[in-house]
């Protein structure tokens, strides 16, 4: 018997029909798994291809590079210290009023002329930014904080040894010419190194200082003068000016996207902190890329009255015109507030220098109100459009209303503010209590901050290629309505007294505040009008120019 005789087994006819319905179900299965077989195949090789598309699109397409090279930590330290630095203009001039009856004693002069000195202060606070702020978007931003440390470091001793009228006139105007600029030098870096997206908080980081040195001027100048005498003012000066020009010697790196671009490419060397310069030293080791497309080009030479183009600009010179009148009303609250106290209440210079910190505090209360709104509203506005925020990638402005997200957030802030500065004057009419003046005042610093902090940011948002030049454009309106208004304060106040003076300052904010609802509406057509107005301008130059002086809205 052969071995396949004995394999043979008989088959029963009620087993052929288990085998035949067997089979049937072994090619079902063998069906469906070759299905699902070649249903993976074709999953895979569509995957393969749209990576095969992807990674060609990736090699035509390079990613965009970020906006700055610079960490959060690292871009807050640093707007954090340019804000220090801002503190020193509105600070010499608050710190200077306790002082005004010593030094026209000791000098022997009238109260109107050592007024004067108040006044010109504010005027060249206003007209210096100009030049310097013009020159720090061609050259940089450091080569500006080292003139103006160097020219204020000079004043401030100057003004701690002279003995003369002429020589504190003169003095006192340079000073103001050194220590001004820092304001919109500090908007500037901001601009340099935050999107749009992130703005409005690290505008507010900017911020602290200016707001902080109304309030704090009054409390050092009291205290020196009553314990040292006003010369240990100027001394005090000289101390802060030299401390801040080391720290900025050494740690603050040029920002200016017109020199190094999102911070990547390096500096020259006589442009370079000592940290930045052992940064690109490591960054050359490294054979780090540089992103040479973030370079915004400039004018190919300063021009100090670039920030009076401003105000040719529909939407430009309405911003500012509100922002320079909301600040008038301001700062007359802050020059008056020390004559009103001791006249009602009799204080001495020491407790109305305390007087002043509520509405300090309430400043700094901006970055968790006004700062998170604007940039919560940003978000919003960008999510309806669909566009995808990503904090260090710049966003487009012609796809988004930049007037309409600030201003949504700015003119309630306008109207609170009017409300609170109401509440104030009548508080102060009245005499009711200290304690109702100074809760008046920490909420009328806070919604102030934001209303005006807003309308910085739309400035700068609007003319982001010359972030200087537009926050010295606004510094100088803002600075000029600042001196008229100290100077028509203490008549009008004398006149119709606390209460109604403090209605006309509302009253102007609100009849003011449609404007800027036409900002809202029809600034983005304004803005469209400006650029091709600009572009064919260029057009007409030859294309030899094109490029050296952007629109003044871009990227």
């Amino acid at each position: 018997m052969t071995d396949d005789e004995k394999t043979e087994v008989p088959v029963a006819p009620r087993d052929q029909s288990q085998v035949e319905d067997s089979d049937r179900l072994s090619l079902k299965a063998k069906s469906i798994n070759n299905d699902h077989e070649v249903l993976e195949s074709r999953t895979s090789m569509k995957d393969y291809t749209d990576r095969d598309i992807e990674s060609a699109e990736q090699a035509i397409q390079p990613p965009e590079p970020p906006y700055s090279v610079y960490s959060h930590r690292e871009k807050a330290s640093m707007i954090l210290l340019v804000s220090f630095a801002a503190i020193i203009s509105p600070l010499s001039g608050a710190v200077y009023l306790p002082i005004l009856p010593s030094l026209a004693r000791d000098l022997d002069i009238s109260t109107s002329l050592i007024n004067l000195t108040v006044t010109t202060y504010l005027v060249l606070q206003g007209v210096a930014p100009s030049f310097i702020g013009n020159l720090s978007d061609v050259y940089g931003r450091r080569p500006a904080y080292m003139i103006c440390c160097i020219v204020y470091l000079a004043a401030n001793i100057g003004l701690a040894v002279q003995n003369s009228y002429a020589a504190l006139l003169t003095l006192r105007c340079l000073q103001s010419c050194g220590s001004s600029a820092t304001i919109a030098l500090a908007g500037a870096v901001a601009s340099d190194l935050a999107t749009r997206a992130e703005r409005g908080k690290y505008l507010g980081y900017a911020a602290m200082g200016v707001t902080l040195g109304p309030a704090l001027g009054p409390v050092i100048g009291g205290l020196i003068d009553q314990y040292l005498g006003w010369r240990w003012i100027f001394w005090f000066l000289t101390i802060l000016s030299g401390t801040l020009f080391l720290v900025l010697f050494i740690f603050l790196p040029e920002t200016g996207r017109s020199v190094v671009g999102n911070g990547s490419i390096p500096s020259p060397w006589w442009n370079m902190s000592l940290l930045a310069y052992i940064k690109q030293r490591r960054r050359r080791r490294q054979i780090e890329e540089v992103d040479l497309e973030s370079v915004k080009l400039p004018r190919r030479r300063p021009n100090p009255f670039a920030s009076l183009k401003i105000l040719g600009e529909r939407g430009g010179c309405i911003t500012l015109l509100c922002s320079s009148l909301m600040y008038g009303g301001y700062y007359m609250l802050l020059t008056t507030l020390s004559s009103e106290l001791s006249s009602r209440f009799g204080f001495s210079s020491v407790i109305i220098g305390l007087c002043y910190l509520p509405i300090g505090i309430g400043s700094l209360t901006y970055r968790h109100t006004g700062g998170y709104l604007l940039d919560w509203n940003f978000r919003r506005h960008a999510k309806a459009a669909g566009i995808v925020i990503s904090h260090n990638r710049q966003q487009d402005m012609d796809t988004l209303p930049i007037e309409k997200i600030r201003l949504q957030v700015s003119l309630p802030f306008v109207y609170l503010s009017s409300v609170l500065v109401i509440a104030y004057g009548w508080a102060m009419e009245s005499k009711s209590s200290l304690a109702g003046i100074e809760i008046s005042l920490f909420l009328c610093g806070m919604f102030f901050s934001a209303s005006l902090n807003g309308l910085n940011t739309l400035i700068i948002d609007t003319h982001i290629n010359m972030p200087a030049t537009a926050m010295a454009a606004n510094n100088l309106c803002r600075c000029l309505v600042g001196a008229g208004a100290a100077a028509i304060s203490a008549p009008l106040i004398n006149r119709v007294g606390m209460g109604w003076a403090s209605v006309l300052v509302a009253g102007i904010w609100i009849g003011l505040s449609p404007l800027l609802w036409l900002v809202m509406a029809k600034g983005p057509s304004w803005r469209q009008a400006e650029n091709e107005k600009r572009d064919a301008a260029q057009a007409k130059r030859g294309p030899a120019l094109k490029g050296a002086q952007g629109p003044a809205i871009s990227q």
